[in-house]
């Protein structure tokens, strides 16, 4: 298959190169919406991974474009955390799915390949309007290529016969409708796919009269211990201007997208109610201090300790959203040269060793005289260590002790991180790299955090293409690897 990469940060155009060729794919690279646009008008692909901010032409330009040319052309999005409304704005102009910045090399492929699934069966299904004579049944009963892919394809499908019968489906749509028995080819909707919506949508598009190519769109939540949220489009299968011969539904999982509808509101909530505590501490204890301003010089002193801690922890808070905003922005790409870690280990350990020293915590460092260099910027690998070693410190215990061990593995760096601590109980484990989550119990009620440190330290792992790990035992510490990629290392 050929790719077309278009992306002005040369990190993403080269990665993404390197993993689709590897796949197989040819791959053809442009740094702006200048050079996309002349690829795009020159010659023929059949996926495009696109970005939507950039020099020249934006993505929702050239995407209309593409559309135009070759309307079969699957589009996939690369974006910035920061532009997912835009993204989704973009797959109802017609492109195929969004990725979003940073990701993995798996991630990459996944999307990909189900995007090439989806060019595989556009194909397929023009060369079947040319065969409009033979009925949805007789097609549903061939054991064809075409039959093939559709089980294989990650959207449920579902077709109907104009007798309302239930002709054609796949896995996927068994599964998106939790069906505890495979219905029966020439059953009734209602009987088949048991979903009252869906049946009302396809009889509707094949007993109304709707315009030529028009298509129904509903969305629909499914209940139950993991509740599911599909949007089902239903569109007529036509032959000539006569009479529908049939209709199809096609039912996308927009689960995780709902879910970030709720997580966007969720952390207005939160960062609305995070900031307010503070600053309304602040100003309570200043105006007490006001009022009785010379009475009580010990009491003042106290209070206005405390407005600085408070202080304090507001700024914390927002330079780690500042932080997580930088990473997740496609604008902001840091300047990656060779890096030798020795130092910046070592700077970050001098600079932590006073909050150790408070409680009594020993650093140990552990660093291989071979260490090779790693393409990064230094101020990225900064923010990685010292968020690691600050919670080592912090969910320590006193008199515990801190271990950093750097080394060499194949084409890495392999760093851990591990402490004597208080350690993470297995009902929290997986979900120590979620945004603003935070592990609740006794341990941990009085440490100050803001629940982003560990999600910032995984996102410049993903942004490197690296991997990370965690074990745990509570009371018996817990240990962070990490596998960065060394200069001359595997992508």
């Amino acid at each position: 298959m050929r790719i077309l990469v278009v992306d002005d940060e040369r990190s993403i155009r080269v990665g993404c190169q390197e993993i689709l060729t590897k796949a197989g794919h040819q791959t053809d690279m442009a740094e702006d919406g200048f050079q996309g646009q002349s690829f795009i008008r020159g010659d023929h692909y059949d996926m495009v991974l696109l970005d939507l901010k950039m020099p020249g032409p934006s993505g929702l330009e050239l995407l209309e474009e593409i559309r135009r040319i070759d309307p079969e052309t699957v589009t996939i999005i690369i974006t910035g955390y920061a532009t997912i409304e835009t993204a989704v704005e973009a797959i109802k102009k017609g492109a195929y799915d969004y990725i979003p910045k940073p990701f993995t090399p798996d991630a990459l492929r996944r999307v990909v390949d189900r995007g090439l699934e989806r060019r595989r069966l556009a194909l397929e299904a023009a060369q079947l309007r040319q065969e409009r004579e033979r009925s949805l049944l007789e097609v549903a009963q061939e054991r064809s290529q075409t039959r093939t892919i559709i089980q294989c394809m990650a959207d449920g499908v579902l077709v109907a016969n104009r007798q309302g019968q239930l002709v054609l489906f796949n896995p996927a749509a068994l599964s998106m409708l939790r069906l505890q028995a495979t219905p029966q080819i020439g059953a009734s909707l209602e009987e088949g796919i048991q979903n009252e919506r869906i049946s009302r949508l396809l009889l509707s598009m094949l007993k109304e009269r709707h315009a030529p190519q028009s298509f129904l769109s509903e969305e629909i939540s499914l209940p139950g211990e993991f509740p599911a949220t599909f949007m089902v489009n239903v569109a007529a299968a036509m032959a000539g201007e006569e009479e529908p011969i049939g209709a199809i539904a096609v039912l996308r999982d927009i689960t995780k997208l709902k879910e970030l509808e709720r997580i966007k509101s969720d952390f207005v909530t939160m960062v609305a109610h995070e900031l307010k505590a503070p600053l309304a501490a602040i100003s309570g204890y200043v105006d007490v201090i006001l009022g009785s301003l010379g009475e009580d010089i010990e009491q003042e002193r106290k209070m206005l300790e405390r407005c600085q801690e408070r202080a304090y922890s507001l700024l914390a808070l927002i330079k780690d959203l500042l932080d997580i905003s930088s990473l997740e922005s496609s604008s902001a790409t840091s300047k990656r040269e060779p890096l030798q870690l020795r130092p910046v280990i070592q700077d970050i350990a001098d600079f932590l060793k006073g909050m150790a020293a408070e409680n009594e915590i020993q650093v140990q460092l552990s660093i291989a005289e071979d260490l090779p260099l790693i393409s990064a910027g230094r101020r990225e690998m900064e923010r990685l260590l010292t968020n690691l070693l600050n919670n080592a410190i912090k969910y320590n215990v006193r008199g515990g002790k801190v271990y950093l061990d750097a080394r060499r593995q194949d084409g890495f760096i392999r760093i851990e991180v591990r402490d004597t601590g208080i350690g993470i109980s297995p009902e929290a484990l997986p979900h120590i790299f979620d945004e603003f989550y935070r592990v609740k119990n006794d341990c941990t009620r009085l440490i100050a955090g803001t629940g982003l440190g560990l999600a910032i330290v995984k996102k410049i792992v993903n942004s490197y293409f690296g991997q990370i790990e965690v074990k745990s035992e509570e009371g018996k510490g817990s240990t962070f690897s990490i596998l960065l990629p060394a200069i001359g290392g595997s992508l």
